[in-house]
């Protein structure tokens, strides 16, 4: 990491010793107005008290832990059960061997209406003449 990215430009090329010394407002994204707010806030007014500050080393810590946290067993078998779920749905999810026999459709498949193909299409048909019948009846 090039620190000079991170502080002001009046701070670029300063030792690490001076950076930590130098007031809060040093840091890039830290303005005279933000460095007096942390000042009043926290008593922060350089950027050793900011480093040294305990929010500031809690929430590293917790962020920091937070990668390494192992899922509890509940959120295991959760993640197991919508696997399997979508692996279900979706059985040709799974990627292609690359030694696979793998052909190619030349041509596409006839597609078929779907209303006439629906496998209860009759009695969907049937239940819409019946409430239109109840609807005009009720008018």
């Amino acid at each position: 990491m090039n620190i000079d990215t991170v502080v002001d430009k009046e701070y670029v090329g300063h030792s690490f010793r001076a950076l930590a010394a130098a007031p809060t407002s040093a840091l890039r994204g830290i303005s005279a107005k933000d460095a007096k707010a942390l000042a009043q806030a926290f008593n922060v007014h350089t950027v050793r008290d900011l480093a040294n500050l305990g929010f500031v080393k809690w929430a590293v810590a917790i962020t920091t832990l937070a990668e390494l946290e192992q899922e509890t067993p509940q959120e295991q078998a959760k993640e197991t059960l919508l696997d399997n779920a979508v692996e279900m749905t979706f059985p040709a999810s799974d990627p292609v061997s690359v030694d696979a026999g793998i052909t190619r459709i030349e041509v596409p498949p006839e597609v078929v209406d779907a209303h006439d193909d629906h496998q209860h299409a009759a009695k969907v048909e049937e239940c819409t003449q019946k409430g239109l019948k109840e609807k005009a009846a009720a008018h």
